[in-house]
């Protein structure tokens, strides 16, 4: 690829960051990189959506190259090779509007690198000016590096066609993205709006720490296997709920299923895989999204009785029951494409809601303890200066 290009893509995704970056610095909160860093949240999330319905559309190689389209920044100039290749196939991975959706994607992807980018500088800035906590450059940094990782996953989601390993450890990439603008946005919201305490003993919160991290880890756990069904299209290995092909536990291909490193529908030896495989990868993400209910459920449950916890309990006990509704209903809809990306967007914003709740308990939690202690020693910080 010409240098031009590269130049061109830069400036394509220095142009998407332009809007955002105007919208930030033009408003009236009084805290912009605060601003900065939720609108980075928001957009990364829009990406994630986004990047469902580019893989739902089967658009992730509608550019069969990397970071451009057939060696154009976009695919107006490559307009003569899609053309071609749609002639040859009509309904194969390569179309104007594929090739429109998949570099969108990319386009959108690159306005959020430049905003991190802008974020990480502003937060040195500052670091040096003030040396306040909230503009430790050690998180942008770490968020800089995630881009980077996530595009480099990008990139081999194109250039090894789809492999199941590759676009699920991109989708679990963009999520943990996600989760750490919204761990960062919610540390900036409590260093400069501090929250009052709720009274609480900090037993109690503890709990429901360890209850709100559980939860997040069967997510994650969830994520990876729901990642797992979508690029191994097996969302429709079983049509009917809640059996399965008629049995409670029908016939599965573990070994085949779970195989990890192997080519989009290929067994590792390089046979088709078989129907049983898709069979048991379905199957598993099913009845696994059960505990991860059932878990999440009772954090919520625990939460609730916590004024500064409860608004987002209430947020997970309801998205948590949509999410399993829209789950069922892409069975026996069989697959509607709308319904698709939004229990997609549905698995981000538990995402978002179980980020906050981690949050917002240890936060709880710090100031449970601060105020024990001070309960049992009142003077410690007198006597410290009157020795």
């Amino acid at each position: 690829m010409h240098l031009s290009t590269l130049a061109q893509l830069a400036l394509t995704g220095l142009m998407v960051a332009l809007l955002p970056l105007s919208l930030v610095w033009t408003s009236a909160d009084s805290n912009k990189y605060r601003k900065l860093v939720w609108v980075c949240a928001f957009l990364t999330f829009d990406l994630i959506v986004f990047g469902a319905f580019t893989r739902l559309t089967d658009s992730g190689l509608g550019c069969p190259d990397w970071p451009g389209c057939y060696g154009e920044h976009n695919p107006f100039l490559a307009h003569a090779q899609i053309a071609v290749a749609q002639a040859l196939q009509p309904d194969g991975p390569v179309t104007v509007v594929k090739a429109w959706i998949e570099m969108i994607h990319r386009y959108l992807a690159m306005g959020i690198g430049v905003l991190i980018t802008a974020m990480l500088i502003q937060s040195c800035w500052q670091w040096r000016k003030q040396r306040a906590a909230e503009y430790s450059p050690l998180l942008p940094a770490l968020l800089l590096l995630a881009v980077c990782v996530q595009g480099a996953f990008g990139a081999w989601t194109v250039t090894l066609k789809l492999q199941p390993a590759i676009v699920t450890t991109h989708l679990l990439l963009g999520m943990g993205l996600l989760a750490l603008l919204v761990w960062y946005g919610g540390r900036l919201d409590q260093l400069l709006k501090p929250v009052r305490a709720v009274t609480a003993s900090p037993p109690a919160m503890r709990n429901i720490r360890l209850l709100a991290a559980g939860s997040a880890l069967l997510l994650l756990l969830q994520l990876a296997l729901g990642g797992w069904t979508s690029t191994n299209y097996a969302t429709l290995a079983c049509t009917d709920f809640p059996l399965c092909g008629g049995k409670l536990v029908p016939a599965m291909d573990f070994e085949h299923g779970f195989t990890l490193w192997r080519e989009l529908g290929k067994t590792a030896a390089g046979h088709y895989l078989p129907f049983a495989a898709l069979t048991a990868i379905h199957w598993v993400h099913r009845n696994f999204a059960f505990l991860v209910a059932l878990l999440t459920g009772y954090t919520c449950y625990r939460a609730w009785g916590h004024r500064a916890l409860q608004r987002t309990a209430r947020g997970i006990a309801v998205l948590l029951a949509l999410q399993i509704a829209s789950g069922v209903a892409t069975i026996f809809l069989s697959f509607p494409l709308a319904l698709a990306v939004l229990h997609n967007a549905g698995a981000a914003l538990l995402v978002v809601l179980l980020t906050m709740l981690n949050y917002r308990a240890k936060f709880q939690y710090e100031i449970a303890q601060k105020a024990a202690a001070s309960a049992v020693f009142p003077h410690a910080t007198t006597a410290r200066h009157h020795p």
